[in-house]
């Protein structure tokens, strides 16, 4: 039987392999893509460099702080009222004008008129996305301050029942995207006409923090079309910050709530 099956496989086989040579020859045959490019390695420059011995700092460490006075029912960030988480925070940090407590003068007297007057409001209108893969939406609040600059904030729902602000930073915005759980800003490249700055912000588990975990100058291209953020991570410098000035009030960068 075994014989019997080997002489019947025998010119299928034949045939088959024929059909396989002839395929370079006929209507739809491979082509050859040319030569394929040499491979360069990475290069390790400066071997013989001692490396640094101060231990780099963890980056990060300084960048969440719970929002004093709030509390999150059933952990819902929903059910918050934006102004104010904000205000609980200009309450908590009087008199701070940069880093990541930091708002100008003028912001802070808008604040106190929100209520009054919600179309000059410097609170835009927030928005909610699982940032860090738990299951549960945080909060994402955009603060307009003077000279163009926009705040960028997040906050966390935390476990006892308070909320964590896990982002805060301070630019002249461009535009400001969500790409599933990163924070993509956009922001002006002082000095460098034609280019911009592209940073993606994303959760760090170890930081419990959102981190800049991508940056990159990209240039303008013409007719508006902005290439999406590609490349390797690398850790940018921390987040310009300027002094508070008596400057006119932004350009509304995004629609006021």
């Amino acid at each position: 039987m075994r014989q019997r099956r080997t002489a019947l496989l025998a010119p299928l086989l034949t045939a088959v392999g024929a059909l396989a040579l002839s395929g370079c020859g006929g209507a739809g045959q491979l082509e050859s893509s040319g030569a394929t490019p040499t491979a360069v390695g990475p290069i390790h420059l400066w071997p013989g460099l001692a490396p640094a011995t101060a231990t780099p700092n963890d980056y990060g460490e300084t960048d969440t702080e719970q929002v004093p006075g709030i509390k999150v029912t059933g952990g819902d960030v929903h059910r918050l009222i934006p102004v104010a988480v904000v205000q609980a925070e200009v309450k908590a940090h009087p008199n701070t004008y940069s880093g990541e407590d930091g708002l100008y003068d003028e912001t802070v007297r808008q604040l106190a008129t929100c209520k009054q007057k919600p179309a000059g409001c410097p609170v835009l209108k927030p928005y909610y996305r699982d940032l860090t893969g738990d299951g549960r939406d945080e909060l994402i609040l955009g603060i307009r301050m003077p000279d163009q600059n926009l705040a960028v904030r997040c906050y966390m729902p935390a476990k006892d029942g308070g909320l964590i602000r896990i982002m805060s930073t301070v630019d002249q915005i461009i535009s400001v995207d969500l790409a599933g759980r990163d924070v993509i800003l956009r922001s002006v490249a002082t000095g460098m006409s034609g280019y911009e700055y592209r940073t993606a912000w994303s959760w760090d588990d170890h930081q419990q923090a959102m981190l800049p975990t991508r940056d990159e100058i990209v240039r303008n291209k013409p007719g508006g079309k902005h290439p999406a953020p590609t490349g390797a991570g690398q850790i940018p410098p921390s987040p310009k910050k300027k002094p508070p000035t008596a400057s006119p009030s932004a350009t509304p960068t995004a629609d006021a709530p």
